[in-house]
């Protein structure tokens, strides 16, 4: 179990690098960065709650990173500031786009398959 979560945390340093490079050279679509953030919001799901079924953090994960999508819907004034910077940019997006809801089914099932096919020893 330590392992694994080893592994876990070493995916999410990974993808987050390649998340954060994505962003930063040209050339590079802005939609890998979208399935990237997908990716990443499922491996964080499986190192908190390693114990629930893989399936589990598949559905919080579209749920989380949906939920972040709609919420860029909306544009309160402390919401608008945090967005603004870095981190917040990062985590919370700037537009809506529903190319993006694509992506993070596209990104959450690719690390959903990459982690039964590779990281992870149990099935579930």
């Amino acid at each position: 179990m330590k392992n694994e979560r080893l592994n876990y945390f070493i995916s999410i340093l990974l993808i987050l690098i390649l998340g954060i490079l994505s962003r930063k050279i040209s050339g590079i679509p802005l939609f890998i960065g979208d399935i990237l953030y997908a990716v990443l919001i499922y491996f964080g799901f499986r190192f908190l709650i390693m114990d629930s079924k893989k399936s589990t953090s598949l559905l919080l994960s579209l749920l989380f990173c949906f939920g972040i999508e709609i919420l860029q819907l909306v544009q309160i004034d402390w919401l608008i500031a945090i967005r603004k910077t870095t981190l917040g940019h990062y985590i919370l997006g700037e537009g809506f786009l529903w190319i993006d809801l694509l992506c993070y089914v596209v990104g959450t099932l690719m690390a959903y398959y990459l982690d039964k096919l590779f990281l992870s020893s149990r099935i579930n």
